[in-house]
This record gives structure tokens, sequence and C-alpha cells, in this order.
């Protein structure tokens, strides 16, 4: 059992940066990876960032890659998502997932 809440959703303009945070708790080990996902306006949701427990195996859809960076606290439980060099395309709702629960999301909107 775990439950999982994003923060940090805001809207901003192009260029601008968020940083998206995961605030995981959970009944058994936190040693499994924590996952972003993004679910753009009227589409289906997307894997954009993943990361296991020890934070050595990181990965990134092709789109974010270089603009967005995934890390973990040490204590595991926390994730977050560096949002950086936003475009009007990345808006969406942001999801987090730990051991296939969801979190709320947390909307970001960027114009132009």
């Amino acid at each position: 059992q775990a439950q999982v809440e994003e923060s940090g959703g805001d809207s901003v303009r192009a260029g601008e940066s968020l940083r998206l945070s995961c605030a995981v708790s959970a009944s058994t080990s936190y040693t499994y990876p924590i996952t972003w996902y993004r679910q753009p306006p009227g589409k289906g949701r997307e894997l954009i960032a993943s990361i296991d427990s020890f934070g050595g195996d990181i990965n990134y859809a092709d789109d974010v890659r270089g603009r967005f960076i995934i890390s973990r606290e040490s204590d595991k439980n926390t994730a977050y998502l560096q949002l950086n060099s936003l475009k009007p395309e990345d808006t969406g709702i942001y999801y987090c997932n730990f051991m296939g629960y969801w979190g709320q999301g947390t909307r970001v909107t960027v114009s132009s």
C-alpha cells in the first residue's frame, strides 16, 4: 500500500522553470523506482522520466532530455522533477507513480 502526492504545478511562460515534488508514503520498502508521467490536454499519459531507488538509473523521454532533471532524496520517499526551458507543449497534468500507485497529479500550464 502506498500514497503518492504531487505538488509544484503552476502557470508559467515559455522559457521559465518549475520544480515538481512527489511525496510517497508507503507501508513497504521505498526501494522501488519513481516515475513521472505527463498527460497533455486531450491525450493519454506519457512517461517522461524515471529514477531507481538509488538514483543511479535515470531515464528520460526524448523530448524532455536535457531540459528536465529527475532526482530523489536519500531517504528515497521524495522525488523531484526540475522542469527547465519550458515549452507550451509541456502543458499538462504531471503524475507520479510508485509501485503502481498514482497521485492526483499537478497541473503545469506553459504559455507562449
